[in-house]
C-alpha cells in the first residue's frame, strides 16, 4: 500500500476525537493510574503517527491503535517487572508445620462468597477490585494483569517477562490470596 493510500485510510487528525475515549478506557481498565494511562495513550498516538506507513489496512484504525496501546502496556509491565524491586514479604495464610501443612491459619480463613452473585456489574465491588490490584507489588501486578486483564497465555507471559511458568503460578497464587484478603477487608467495612 502506498503512503497516499495509507493516508486515505488513516486519519491522524481525528484519532483523539474518534478513538481517544475508547483507548483511554482500555488503558484505565488495565492500569492503576490515570496519569500512566494518559502517558501511554500519548505514546501510542505518537508511535502510530511515526509508523503510519506500516499500516497496511488489514484491520481498522481503532484495532490498529489498540494493538499499539496493548504493546505499550506490555512494555510498561515488562520494565516494571525487571526493575530492581526488593523481594516482597509474603505471609502465607497457610500453616507450614508438617502435620497441618497446607491448612488455613485460623485468623486467615476466607469468608464464603456467594458465587451465584454477578459482581462484575456492581460498580462498588469493581472499585474495590481495582483498588486492591493497585496495592499489589509491581511484579505481581504485572503477572496478574497480563494473565487476567490482557488474557495472555502463560507462554506469552514467560516470553514478555522472561520468567518460568512455575514462577508465574506462584505469583498468581499469591496475588489471588492477597486480592481476596484485601477485597474481604474492604467489603466488611462497607
Amino acid at each position: 500500500m502506498t503512503q497516499k493510500e495509507t493516508e486515505k485510510i488513516l486519519e491522524p487528525k481525528l484519532w483523539i476525537e474518534k478513538h481517544g475515549n475508547y483507548l483511554y478506557n482500555f488503558a484505565m481498565s488495565r492500569l492503576s493510574s490515570k496519569d500512566l494511562a494518559e502517558d501511554l495513550l500519548q505514546e501510542t498516538f505518537l508511535a502510530a503517527y511515526r509508523n503510519k506507513d506500516r499500516f497496511h489496512g488489514d484491520s481498522n484504525e481503532r484495532t490498529w491503535l489498540t494493538s499499539i496501546l496493548k504493546r505499550k502496556i506490555f512494555d510498561y509491565y515488562r520494565r516494571k517487572f525487571r526493575s530492581k524491586e526488593q523481594l516482597v514479604e509474603f505471609d502465607s495464610p497457610f500453616i507450614q508445620d508438617e502435620f497441618m501443612h497446607g491448612r488455613w491459619k485460623e485468623n486467615r480463613v476466607p469468608h464464603p462468597w456467594d458465587m451465584d452473585e454477578d459482581w462484575s456489574s456492581d460498580e462498588e465491588v469493581m472499585k474495590f477490585v481495582r483498588l486492591c490490584i493497585s496495592y499489589l507489588p509491581e511484579k505481581w501486578k504485572a503477572v496478574f494483569s497480563l494473565k487476567h486483564v490482557e488474557q495472555a497465555d502463560n507462554k506469552e507471559i514467560q516470553k514478555e517477562l522472561q520468567i518460568s511458568e512455575s514462577n508465574i503460578w506462584v505469583i498468581l497464587h499469591r496475588s489471588r490470596l492477597k486480592l481476596r484478603e484485601c477485597i474481604e477487608k474492604l467489603m466488611n467495612k462497607r
